[in-house]
């Protein structure tokens, strides 16, 4: 049995129930509000809601942020399947995970990924996917880092013929020459800087442009055809 494909929430090691809490936090949020895109996955994305490029860019697209710091892909998949996902209709749902799950192989995390996308599709048939790649991690190189470029490499044959998923690319750029990663990128050598985002999802952020409008577009031209 793989390990990521069955889901489990955080063990409370620390006794203060910050996990399920934050959970029970973005259940109320799918009661009170109408997001047309749901970010879901580890820290990069929770990060992501805390810099200017999410005030500027994302929040104005009725987005909103499922991070959680650490999560893996089982921990993902069972607030997926507890909830998250209910009382909204989003038009896309961007989706990062994996970076966190250290003691699986490559293929595991891809099909840890794969179910992932299934129980999404569970609950919402036409959702569009997206999914940015993993980042590289660490100041120099390391035995992860090489994991997640595997893991990259794989996904996008795997999920390739799936409808309505799209891999963008959003690790390029931030490992030097010379092995390393700067911290004006990156400040702790994992989550993103200002600028450190600004270069990783701008190019997530132009696709949901263009879904977002591509749906507006459609539903402008049904009425008539």
């Amino acid at each position: 049995m793989n390990p990521c494909t069955v889901p489990v929430p955080v063990e409370d090691t620390d006794g203060d129930q910050r996990w399920i809490s934050i959970h029970n936090r973005f259940l109320s949020e799918t009661r009170e509000k109408d997001p047309d895109v749901i970010f879901i996955g580890d820290s990069i994305l929770q990060a992501l809601q805390h810099t200017d490029l999410w005030n500027e860019l994302f929040a104005p697209l009725h987005c909103l942020n499922f991070g959680i710091h650490r999560d893996l892909i089982q921990n993902v998949l069972w607030r997926i399947k507890n909830g998250e996902l209910d009382n909204v209709k989003p038009k896309v749902i961007v989706l990062h995970v994996g970076t966190n799950n250290h003691t699986n192989t490559p293929e595991q995390i891809i099909e840890g990924v794969i179910e992932v996308i299934n129980t999404i599709r569970d609950k919402h048939p036409d959702v569009y996917v997206v999914l940015p790649t993993l980042l590289p991690r660490g100041h120099t190189p390391n035995p992860l880092r090489d994991r997640i470029s595997q893991v990259n490499e794989i996904l996008r044959t795997k999920v390739s013929a799936l409808p309505k998923v799209e891999v963008v690319t959003i690790d390029k750029g931030f490992v030097h020459p010379d092995g390393t990663i700067s911290h004006h990128d990156m400040y702790d050598y994992l989550l993103l800087t200002n600028a450190g985002s600004k270069k990783a999802f701008e190019p997530v952020h132009e696709l949901l442009v263009q879904l977002l409008s591509e749906g507006e577009t459609e539903k402008d031209l049904t009425p008539s055809e």
